[in-house]
């Protein structure tokens, strides 16, 4: 008898509640999920960040991977966060400036997507803009050269779709759609976009050995009186290939894009652009913030006699008066051999980081 009290006083409390108080009162927990961490980055770096408020979950990358290639989110219907940032060019965009929904171009070339749980100093974009995986996720499909929507709109959609309330529900306990839960998703995901299976990494961990050409390449990138690379992109203990920091690095005298500067409003940041990771090179032509470059060769030879001097020119551009390192044309071939053993070609063809 007291079983069956206990029962209809939990059915009448249910019948009284609404929707979000029912899915409180069922306290859904979605599944865990850890990040598998490579063994080059766990002995070398410290680990990954991940937000209190947004862990890993098996429900939640899963819904992440269906929104970031979901064209729902865009204004027309016809963008997607893969139409800039492609698994084949790992998770960039092979044109100099890519397309919005109205044909709009940006001036900049869209960044890839990899290993950027280890941003720690957490500034994202080329020029730093925002803070977090979670906040970068939001601005694509409000920015009007991009997905040209409102998130009003986007969420109305997410909403009245056969599949996403109950996708919010698995991932996120609740079928009240919103953008901060969308952008926790899309960020869920990109965390999982870890590529840490080069020839070099491969090399590091005794698996195979590199070749005489991209042996000679990597002493030149370390080489302070040759290539002089690491400084800005690390070493052998660093498998990131990056400091996730901002750098004036000798493109132009004159700036149209300001970069740094733009955000902070200080003209000492002016000229200065987020480095951006080595790995993958092989994929994510082309290069700097701006595409300007479409081969490896031009990278190079801008940085052995291509450098121009500016009042914020970074103080590790130390051979700008020479118009750079004057690398001859063996080193060349040796260090573009050393920069392409750091490209994942697993990586691009994963199936985890495929569409679903």
């Amino acid at each position: 008898m007291k079983n069956l009290i206990n029962l209809i006083c939990l059915a009448l409390l249910f019948s009284s509640c609404n929707e979000s108080e029912i899915e409180t009162y069922t306290q859904h927990v979605p599944t865990p999920l850890a990040l598998e961490i490579p063994p080059l980055f766990a002995d070398n770096i410290l680990p990954p960040v991940i937000p209190i408020n947004n862990p890993q979950t098996v429900e939640g990358v899963a819904l992440g991977r269906k929104l970031f290639f979901d064209t729902i989110l865009s204004g027309d219907n016809t963008q997607s966060c893969a139409s800039c940032h492609s698994p084949e060019t790992a998770f960039s965009d092979s044109n100099q400036f890519s397309t919005g929904i109205d044909g709009s171009l940006g001036g900049r070339n869209s960044m890839p997507i990899f290993n950027l749980a280890w941003n720690y100093d957490e500034n994202f974009f080329w020029d730093g803009r925002t803070f977090s995986l979670e906040s970068q996720a939001l601005q694509p499909v409000i920015n009007p050269i991009e997905m040209h929507n409102t998130w009003v709109l986007a969420v109305a959609d997410l909403q009245n779709d056969t599949q996403y309330p109950n996708l919010f529900f698995e991932a996120f306990g609740t079928t009240t759609i919103d953008s901060v839960l969308v952008a926790k998703a899309i960020a869920q995901f990109e965390r999982t976009l870890i590529s840490a299976n080069s020839r070099f990494d491969k090399h590091l961990l005794g698996e195979i050995t590199l070749t005489t050409s991209e042996l000679n390449g990597f002493n030149i990138f370390m080489d302070e009186s040759k290539g002089d690379c690491f400084h800005c992109h690390g070493n052998a203990n660093n498998p990131l290939w990056t400091d996730n920091k901002f750098h004036n690095n000798g493109l132009d005298a004159i700036f149209t894009d300001y970069g740094l500067g733009y955000i902070t409003g200080d003209p000492a940041d002016n000229g200065k652009f987020r480095s951006p990771s080595l790995r993958n090179l092989q994929f994510t032509a082309p290069y700097m913030h701006d595409g300007r470059f479409n081969t490896l060769e031009e990278v190079i030879n801008h940085y052995s006699e291509g450098l121009v001097n500016s009042p914020t020119i970074d103080p590790l551009m130390k051979n700008v008066d020479d118009g750079g390192v004057q690398l001859s044309n063996s080193e060349k071939i040796d260090l573009k051999a050393f920069l392409l053993s750091l490209s994942d070609e697993e990586f691009t063809t994963n199936p985890n980081f495929q569409a679903p």
